[in-house]
């Protein structure tokens, strides 16, 4: 992998990983258009960029972060979910978020893959998808409840768990399935945006293992220290861009534009599989 490379495939991931488009389908477009193969080097490239757009999700919402953790850690009443401040309802509702994708990662996502594939034709109908379910929820007009409830926190984990397939936007589907359900937009991009931070990690570390199996150096072959880096930084700083971008976008309510393009993008996919 030259450096160019990685910072072509650091740029899609940092903006795709937030932008209702699909990292995953961009990535492996990407990867295709490079006549990058699949192996070890490219799961140890596609971690360190995911790991860069947590990192820039943390950097963008850190009072968010902070505020949750001070109202976790203050003085309360642990006896009923209502009877707790705001800062810890978010952080349950996150963690009962993270549920469905913790089923599905660790038991069935081998499976799932196995089952649907990895190729071009799999990202170009999931982008089809993707573009279905944002112009559903762009055309839906729900009334917007204030607060977002742990019954549509686990429904939009489902989402998230399902968007385990290239092609299908995790940000798109949990924001549309938040839009349907009638959550109010100006707080879906924030809990989008922090639900997936733990499974990104979790996903990581599960990737990790398998890559100290068959040996770090024998991992990096094909990816020079250069591109590591470049590739990473590439990622965090369009991460960063596009996480406060699309914070703002869902606010407006402009996700049509993005229905549109994961639909033209999706066809190309089709027919060039």
């Amino acid at each position: 992998m030259e450096w160019f490379e990685a910072l072509i495939l650091g740029i899609i991931q940092g903006l795709t990983e937030y932008l209702p488009i699909s990292s995953s389908g961009h990535l492996a477009i990407g990867q295709a258009l490079f006549g990058l193969q699949d192996g070890e080097s490219n799961l140890t490239f596609t971690v360190l960029l995911h790991v860069a757009t947590v990192l820039s999700t943390m950097v963008i919402l850190w009072r968010e972060i902070v505020w949750i953790f001070k109202d976790i850690f203050s003085r309360q009443k642990w006896s009923s979910y209502s009877g707790l401040n705001k800062g810890t309802r978010y952080a349950i509702n996150i963690i009962i978020s993270m549920i469905p994708v913790a089923i599905v990662g660790l038991l069935f996502k081998d499976q799932v893959e196995a089952f649907f594939g990895e190729g071009l034709l799999v990202v170009g109908i999931c982008l089809l998808i993707t573009a279905t379910l944002l112009a559903f929820a762009y055309f839906a007009k729900p009334r917007q409840r204030e607060d977002i409830s742990p019954i549509h926190a686990f429904i939009i984990g489902i989402a998230q768990a399902i968007a385990v397939l290239p092609g299908l936007s995790r940000s798109g589907s949990t924001i549309a399935t938040g839009l349907l359900l009638g959550d109010k937009k100006e707080k879906l991009g924030q809990f989008s945006f922090l639900m997936v931070i733990p499974p990104i990690l979790g996903e990581a570390l599960l990737d990790t293992k398998d890559i100290l199996e068959v040996g770090f150096s024998q991992a990096m072959v094909g990816i020079s220290p250069l591109a590591a880096i470049i590739g990473f930084v590439a990622a965090f700083v369009f991460g960063c861009i596009a996480c406060k971008w699309m914070i703002n976008i869902v606010k407006r309510g402009k996700l049509i534009y993005f229905a549109i393009y994961c639909a033209i993008v999706g066809a190309v996919a089709i027919i060039f599989a």
